[in-house]
C-alpha cells in the first residue's frame, strides 16, 4: 500500500496489530502511547504508556520494546476514542525531531500494512505521529505528524497527563554566607530538613527515594531512565552494592556566564540528582558553587530540585542570603579543594567529589600538592571538563605520582548537552569503583 501522507488516513482490517517506530531509541527518541476519550484527553495518568509504565491499565496496548508496541483493538475500553502514537526527544538531545533520520510509523495487522513517514516537522521536541481511532464502528489510521517544541511536558498536557508547572516549594533553609578562605569553618551546617532514607533498591539494582512520589509521571520517567543508566554503569563495575557521600562543584566564575544562561549548568544538575540516588544513603546531593571563594548550598533533594535551581544557580545577585559576586569572578581551586578535605576528617565511608569546571587552573603545583595529600583519604575526585578549552593540570592529574593511590580523574567535554545519559555516566563512573578497591586495600577504606 502507498505511503500515508500527512493527514491522510485508511481502515484497518484486523485487530490484533504490531506497531514500529522507525527513529525510536530508549533514552534518545522515546516512544509513548496516550489512550483518549472523545475530549482528547486521558481518562488518568494510568492511559499514558511509556518505557516506565509498558502496559495500558486493560492490557490491550503495550510497549514491546523502545520501538514498538503491540495493540489489541478489541480490548481497548469502549470509552477510548483514539490511540495517540508518539516520540518525544530525551532532554539530554539536542535539535529537534526534525533531526531523526527516516523518522515513521508502520502499522501492521494480519493482512494489511500502512506506513506513515514524519512530515513536516520543525522544531517540535515531541510529536504525535500517528492515531489509531475508531470510526463508524470500525478502526482506522492516520498520520498526524503534528508536535510541541516544548517537548514531552507540552505533549503530556496537551493530552491531560499531571505535569508539574510549578516547582514544589522548598522547605526553610538557614542561609548560606560566602565562604571567605582560610576560614572554612564559616560555612553553615547542612539544612535543618533531613531527606527521608532511600528505598531498598529493585531487582535490577535501581534505587528510589520517598520523594520522588510527589513527581509527575513525566518527571518519574525522566529519573528513572537516568537511575538505570547509573545502575547500569554500576552493575557492570561490580559496585551496585556500594554507597558513598555525593559532593557537586560547580565553577561559578565569569568565563561560565553563557553555560548558566543557556541552562547548561542546571541540566548538568539535574543529570547528576540521579547519581546521588543511586549512590547516597538517602539520596541527597551536596553542592558548592566556586570561583576565587566558595558557597556551600544546601543539600539538593529531587523533590525540591526545580525550586532548588531558581533560588540557588546564579551568577549574581543576592539570593537566599547569598551575594553572588562576592564568590568573585575568576577561580581559585585551592579554598574549595582544602574545604572538601577538610571535611573528610573522620569520615569512614567513601566520598566521590564531581567538579564541573571550564578550566583556567593557575595554580599547578599548590593543586598537584593537595590531590597527592588527598590520596590518603576517602574520597576519589572526578573532574570534568566542559567547552572547548584548555585544561592544563587537569590533563595531567591522572599520570601524578607520589600519591598513595589513583584518585583522581579527568575527561573533557566540548557540549556536554550531546552527550546521551549512558554514555555521561559511564565517562563520569568509570574510575571510582576501581578507586573503591585500591582504596580499601591500602586502608584507607574499611
Amino acid at each position: 500500500m502507498p505511503d500515508l501522507t500527512r493527514g491522510g488516513n485508511a481502515p484497518i482490517a484486523g485487530t490484533s496489530l504490531q506497531v514500529a517506530v522507525a527513529g525510536a531509541r530508549q533514552g534518545a527518541v522515546d516512544l509513548m502511547v496516550f489512550q483518549l476519550t472523545d475530549t482528547g484527553k486521558v481518562r488518568s495518568d494510568a492511559d499514558f504508556i511509556f518505557f516506565n509504565q509498558p502496559a495500558s491499565p486493560e492490557g490491550a496496548v503495550r510497549l514491546t520494546a523502545a520501538d514498538r508496541l503491540s495493540i489489541e483493538l478489541a480490548g481497548v475500553p469502549a470509552g477510548i476514542d483514539k490511540l495517540a502514537v508518539a516520540v518525544s526527544l530525551d532532554d539530554s538531545v539536542p535539535g529537534s525531531l526534525a533531526g531523526i533520520a527516516g523518522l515513521g510509523v508502520t502499522v501492521s495487522g494480519p493482512s494489511d500494512q500502512h506506513s506513515a513517514p514524519a512530515a513536516g516537522l520543525t522544531t517540535e521536541r515531541a510529536a504525535v505521529l500517528v492515531e489509531i481511532y475508531r470510526r463508524g464502528g470500525a478502526w482506522k489510521v492516520r498520520n498526524v505528524s503534528a508536535g510541541w517544541t516544548e517537548g514531552l511536558s507540552g505533549l503530556a498536557k496537551e493530552h491531560g497527563v499531571s505535569v508539574d508547572d510549578e516547582p514544589t516549594p522548598a522547605p526553610p533553609v538557614p542561609t548560606a554566607p560566602v565562604a571567605t578562605p582560610p576560614a572554612p569553618q564559616a560555612v553553615p551546617p547542612a539544612p535543618a530538613v533531613q531527606a527521608p532514607p532511600a528505598v531498598a533498591p529493585q531487582a535490577d539494582g535501581v534505587r528510589s527515594v520517598p520523594g520522588e512520589a510527589g513527581l509527575s509521571l513525566v518527571k518519574r520517567e525522566k529519573l528513572d531512565l537516568r537511575k538505570r543508566e547509573v545502575a547500569k554503569v554500576l552493575m557492570t563495575k561490580g559496585a551496585q552494592n556500594e554507597r558513598a557521600r555525593i559532593v557537586l562543584v560547580l565553577d561559578k566564575t565569569g568565563s561560565m556566564a553563557d553555560e548558566y544562561a543557556a541552562g547548561i549548568v542546571h541540566r548538568v544538575i539535574e543529570r547528576m540528582v540521579p547519581v546521588a540516588i543511586q549512590l547516597d544513603d538517602d539520596g541527597s546531593l551536596e553542592c558548592y558553587l566556586y570561583a576565587v571563594k566558595f558557597a556551600k548550598l544546601p543539600d539538593i533533594r529531587v523533590e525540591y530540585l526545580e525550586r532548588w535551581m531558581a533560588d540557588f544557580i546564579h551568577m549574581s545577585g543576592v539570593h537566599q542570603g547569598i551575594n553572588y559576586r562576592d564568590i568573585g569572578g575568576y577561580n581559585d581551586e585551592i579554598p574549595i579543594m582544602n574545604e572538601i578535605i577538610n571535611s573528610l576528617a573522620g569520615q569512614q565511608g567513601p566520598t566521590l567529589v564531581l567538579f564541573f569546571t571550564d578550566g583556567g587552573f593557575t595554580k599547578k603545583k599548590e593543586i598537584t600538592n593537595l590531590i597527592k595529600k588527598a590520596s590518603g583519604l576517602p574520597a576519589f575526585w572526578q573532574f570534568v571538563g566542559i567547552g572547548n578549552n584548555n585544561f592544563g593540570v587537569l590533563t595531567k592529574l591522572d599520570e601524578m605520582t607520589g600519591r598513595t593511590v589513583d584518585n583522581v580523574g579527568f575527561f573533557p567535554v566540548t557540549d556536554i548537552d550531546r552527550i546521551d545519559d549512558g554514555e555521561l555516566y559511564r565517562r563520569l563512573l568509570h574510575e571510582f569503583p576501581d578507586w573503591l578497591r585500591s582504596a580499601r586495600a591500602a586502608g584507607i577504606l574499611r
